[in-house]
């Protein structure tokens, strides 16, 4: 019986070596560098943390933008005889922008949330700041007092685009937005505490997540179950759970911001290929030269003429945009109402174009991000163009621990020029006036003396309720300074994306891939 036991042990026990050799036959390769040979994410080979590359998540409200290449400015005779919108070729890269404006309760929701943090008698200028001007609606020979008391609080108007937002005003929102939308995300994966937003509307004031701020460490913040669980994926170099995030685990959405021109003109276009008849190489659609099919406003051509549905159905004849037909005619007549909205309408009205963004013609003009001068798309670059940058770096004069200002927000300052000499692609930190008003253009803008450009002119787009038709052409701009509002310009937001340009499935890659060819023995 013993030799029988013997034998019986000597089986499990050669059953148990093979099983255990066929685990480490099927474990997963362990991923290296191509460079030195050392593993990643191995704590005996330095501890190098290196996510699997994976493509941006859409964040809340935003809707996927596949860019490409189209004509940007003029798409119909220059009535104005502004002429400052040249036709010119350019490339937009991959975006984000919101489905639709940003509506009353979206911006009420951000005055909630800065009137509990920065509840605070010190911070009375900041919430003064944040609050839109209901006095646009205001006219000496119009009865709109109803607008002013009832336009932005009542629930009636709760899905209606906000107005009397100044730019940087929409530019603060942004800023917000992307701290909600981080810290909300941070704490769901279990890396911050959910207490932390009963702590921040109880009076936080500076002591508020602000995206930045944490990733450099100014911030500090309880953290959640995943963060200090042994299970947490993310490790430090000794293989223990770091509790902190980096912007490179890929676990954080990027910063929403107002759109570019560019970006702005070309979504509004919508200029998208639909059904083509044949496929190509790679077993993909490819899209004809959709610049050449020049579009007036927002809509796709198909079932579309210009600002009626032509579709037989109940809407064939509807208006397709919220805007003035004429002098006098907001709506239409009773009985028979036009556009069915005197002022702006809900955000998610009328036709949405090929990308699925509501209102790009007409409802409310919006900010862009940029600087305006009448010569921009003459000037600017091919690929991404803008005007307005200011080159900024964190502000470490007060050393470590003290890079935050009374919001919570890191410092930024300008570049110093003296630092910048020995660059190449740029050495001034002031772009804005770039080769336009600067002794390399020879250009100049004597703000209040010949002119009212400023370089705190911003660019509006869009058309509103209030607009003719030719304003509701995406290549149309006009500008405000950047600290004014108007009752006819809201804004909506958008993000950069990550990744490949083809879209936002982890399948997706950047280039073109072609089998590999064997050499010959």
């Amino acid at each position: 019986m013993q030799v029988l036991t013997s034998v019986r042990n000597c089986v499990l026990l050669a059953a148990t070596v093979v099983s255990v050799s066929s685990c480490n036959l099927i474990k997963k390769k362990q991923e290296k560098s191509a460079v030195t040979g050392w593993n990643y994410n191995d704590k005996t080979q330095g501890g190098f943390s290196v996510p699997k590359p994976k493509d941006i998540k859409t964040a809340p409200g935003l809707v996927f933008v596949q860019g490409g290449t189209f004509t940007m400015g003029a798409s119909q005779e220059d009535v104005m005889g502004d002429w400052n919108n040249v036709p010119r070729r350019v490339t937009v890269n991959s975006f984000f922008i919101d489905r639709t404006e940003v509506a009353n309760v979206h911006y009420r929701e951000y005055l909630n949330w800065m009137e509990n943090v920065f509840n605070d008698p010190q911070y009375e200028s900041v919430l003064e700041a944040a609050k839109p001007d209901t006095l646009v609606w205001r006219s000496e020979l119009a009865y709109n007092e109803p607008y002013v008391e009832d336009y932005f609080r009542h629930p009636a108007y709760n899905y209606y685009p906000v107005v009397g937002v100044s730019w940087k005003q929409a530019s603060d929102f942004c800023i917000w937005r992307t701290d909600r939308v981080n810290e909300l995300e941070l704490i769901k994966k279990g890396y911050i505490n959910k207490n932390n937003i009963k702590t921040e509307l109880n009076g936080g004031g500076q002591e508020n997540f602000n995206s930045k701020s944490y990733l450099m460490g100014e911030y500090q913040v309880q953290p959640g179950k995943t963060a200090t669980s042994k299970s947490n994926p993310l490790k430090d170099a000794q293989g223990r759970p770091r509790t902190q995030v980096k912007f490179e685990d890929g676990i954080m959405f990027g910063d929403y911001r107002l759109p570019t021109e560019a970006e702005w003109e070309y979504a509004a276009n919508g200029l998208v290929m639909e059904n083509p008849q044949r496929k190509m190489g790679f077993g993909k659609k490819r899209g004809e030269e959709n610049i050449a099919n020049k579009q007036i406003y927002s809509w796709k051509n198909s079932g579309f003429d210009n600002l009626r549905s032509t579709k037989q159905s109940a809407y064939q004849g509807a208006f397709l945009a919220n805007f003035k037909r004429g002098n006098g005619d907001n709506m239409g007549v009773a009985g028979g109402l036009n556009d069915n909205a005197a002022i702006p309408a809900e955000v998610t009205s009328f036709a949405p174009n090929g990308f699925g963004l509501y209102n790009m013609s007409g409802n409310v003009s919006e900010w862009v991000f940029d600087v305006y001068r009448p010569q921009t798309n003459s000037d600017a670059s091919d690929f991404n163009p803008v005007r307005g940058n200011v080159f900024k770096k964190v502000d470490m004069s007060k050393g470590q621990g003290n890079l935050r200002d009374n919001m919570g927000r890191i410092i930024m300052v300008p570049e110093s020029d003296s630092a910048l000499r020995n660059r190449r692609n740029y050495q001034r930190s002031y772009a804005v006036n770039y080769l336009d008003g600067d002794s390399l253009s020879g250009a100049s803008y004597g703000y209040g003396l010949t002119t009212l450009i400023s370089d705190s002119s911003r660019v509006v787009k869009g058309g509103s309720w209030n607009d003719m038709p030719y304003w509701l052409s995406p290549g149309t701009r006009r500008f405000l300074e950047q600290d004014q509002a108007s009752s006819t310009i809201g804004f909506r937001c958008a993000m950069s994306h990550y990744g490949s340009a083809e879209g936002t499935s982890t399948k997706a890659r950047t280039g073109n891939f072609f089998p590999g060819r064997r050499a010959k023995k």
